[in-house]
Formats: C-alpha cells, structure tokens, sequence
C-alpha cells in the first residue's frame, strides 16, 4: 500500500483533528502518502482532494471541529454518486480510506467496499458515543465536559434565584450525554429517550425535595426525550416553581478537545493506518476496557449500543 484517503463525515466532533493529525503522521512515517478528501462524501464525488503533507496537520490537536470540513452527502447514497467517488479512487490512486464519522458514515464506507473492493477502516468521532464496538467515540468525553461546565454555571444563577433548571443536551436518539453530564453535575432528574418518564413523577420528586427544604434544581434532558421548553412549561404549570430552560445546542460540538480525547483519537488514528497496511478491508478501531481494538464494520452497523441503566439509576439514587 502506498497512498491513502481520510476524510470527516457526518457531524463534527471535538477531537477529529488529532485523529486526522494521528493518520497523517503515521502513514508518512511509513513511507504513505495522504490524500486529504475536503467535506467528506461530498468532496470524495467531487475529487475536491489534496496531499496532505507533515506540516498540513501542524498544529491542530488541540482545534475543535475539522480541518477537512465535514458534511452529510444525499448522492453518496445513491450508486451514481458512489460511481463518481470510485472515479476519483482511480483518479488520485487511492489503495485504502480512513473514514471518521459516526453510524452514517460508516454505512457509506461499508457499502463502498462492498461494490468497489476500496480497503476502509473507520474511526469513531462523534459527540453521541452511540457507536457499538467501542467504549467512547472521539469527541464525547469533550462534549460531558462542556455541559458539565454549563451546568455548573447554571447552578449558580439556580441558587441565588431559587429557580428550577431545564438543562437540553444534544443526544436526539440516545441519553449517552445526558447521563454522564447529569451524574457529573449531580442533576435531580435525567430524562433519556430509553428510559420512560412521566412530567408527574419528576414534578413530585421536585416537590419532594422542596419540602425538605431543597430550593433549586437541576434537571437534564436529552433532546430525544422531549423538548427543554416544554417539559420546562409542564413543570412551571404544574408546581408553580421559577423554572427556566438552557439549550445547550451545538455548544457541545465546539471548544478545545480534552486531553483524553486527543489521546484517544491520537492512538485510533495511528491504529487505522496499522491495519490498512496490515491488508484490513472493512474494519473501526475503538476502544474496550482500555485496549485499542478493531471490529468488522458490518458488526458494528449491525448492533445497537445502549445507555447503561445500571448508571442511570446510580444518578437517580444519588439525586435523593
């Protein structure tokens, strides 16, 4: 193997561009060229693609975001639109592809190689952590320090005011941000889309605490679960309490990576580039129980990785 292609697809995430530097340095450091593919699928159909050099991923490990831009491609998921992105595969001599991006992502790699053959491995990078066959996807651990931070600075404003807090974290299909951030940050309630909640029982476990003289709150809801504004609006109606919503939105997308991050995108994009050399044809590097490991993608796409409850219950008990 001599040249390959990287590129960032899907939502971005704190992190991708350490992973990118980690891919870069090692394959030059193995005698490879880097083709660096600019707004992902949409950039691969476009041939809108560039050597990348040493001093291409300088000083970048500590940028949020990605230096390759990102994108979601309509086209690429249409054969027409893979034809194209194999002709510039000939075009540029492309002989394998890191892809770094979520569960989309790697649908599209993985259909790639199945009709061309093209060797991918793909690199867990979103905020989400909803990615099977690893423990965390780059850009999570940055995205619970955020929130963490947010609510920390809202339980400020929440006792000086006595109010009740709506914290809405990113998380559309699962509570992955929630939990963390909301145990961290000792929420009183953590709504997740796979755990049921009714507005009654959070209501009551508000005036419960009340009583005992608690006179703010903080309440975590992962935007899966339902809306900020709403729930917020329920439990002003049915308390009576000052209550107030924060949308931390794409917030949590932004900011300099954590140094576990960085770690962790560094070692996954060292390890890609082994195993593209090593004659890897469809595979994502992640991590379990601290190890660096790699998983057939067709496995990963075919299972769902789930909130641990046994954490999410922890939270609530400790909320009491």
């Amino acid at each position: 193997m001599q040249r390959i292609g990287i590129l960032t697809s899907g939502g971005d995430s704190p992190g991708m561009n350490a992973a990118i530097r980690a891919v870069v340095r090692k394959a030059i450091y193995h005698g490879l060229e880097v083709i660096g593919i600019k707004r992902g699928f949409n950039g691969f159909i476009e041939g809108d693609m560039e050597p990348m050099r040493l001093g291409s991923v300088a000083d970048i490990i500590h940028r949020g975001g990605t230096i390759l831009h990102t994108a979601r491609s309509e086209q690429f998921k249409t054969p027409a639109g893979r034809a194209k992105a194999w002709e510039n595969v000939e075009r540029f001599g492309l002989e394998g592809l890191v892809v770094i991006g979520g569960d989309g992502s790697f649908t599209g790699a993985s259909i790639f190689h199945r009709e061309y053959g093209l060797p991918v491995v793909g690199i867990p990078g979103t905020i989400d952590n909803d990615i099977s066959g690893t423990d965390f996807s780059i850009g999570f651990d940055t995205a619970v320090n955020t929130a963490v931070d947010a609510i920390n600075k809202i339980r400020d404003t929440a006792t000086s005011h006595e109010r009740t807090f709506i914290v809405e974290v990113m998380g559309r299909d699962t509570g992955f941000i929630a939990v963390a951030a909301g145990l961290a940050g000792g929420a009183e309630s953590i709504l997740i889309p796979e755990h049921p909640f009714s507005i009654e029982e959070v209501c009551h476990k508000l005036c419960k605490g009340y009583r005992r003289g608690k006179l703010h709150s903080i309440i975590v809801v992962a935007e899966g679960a339902g809306s900020g504004l709403e729930i917020g609006k329920q439990i002003k109606e049915r308390t009576g309490f000052d209550t107030k919503v924060t949308i931390l939105g794409h917030l949590q997308r932004g900011g300099t990576p954590t140094a576990f991050d960085r770690i962790l995108a560094s070692q996954l994009g060292a390890r890609a580039v082994e195993l593209l050399m090593q004659g890897a044809t469809s595979k994502m590097v992640g991590m379990s129980a601290g190890k660096i490991v790699e998983t057939d993608l067709d496995r990963v796409l075919g299972q769902k990785k789930t909130v641990d409850l046994d954490v999410y219950r922890l939270a609530s008990i400790l909320a009491i």
